[in-house]
């Protein structure tokens, strides 16, 4: 008897260990897409506000004009 007790107790261990990692599963999904919008907000925001790039005036360098390139 103690052992078919053993096997019911370790069976509802089983599930429920099962709906515990599908629960930290969806949880990390749902942080990992929220915390890459922010990101990609801020990476605009910042791009936009904080960049002294300027259009005009300026001379694009590519990697073979660059003499510090090797």
């Amino acid at each position: 008897m103690g052992s078919v007790c053993s096997a019911i107790g370790n069976g509802i261990n089983a599930i429920i260990a099962a709906i515990a990692n599908l629960l930290m599963a969806i949880v990390g999904a749902f942080t990992m897409v929220i915390v890459t919008i922010f990101d990609l907000i801020l990476d605009i925001l910042c791009c936009r506000c904080c960049s002294s790039y300027r259009r005009t005036g300026r001379r694009r360098v590519y990697r073979h004009d660059d003499p510090y390139w090797y």
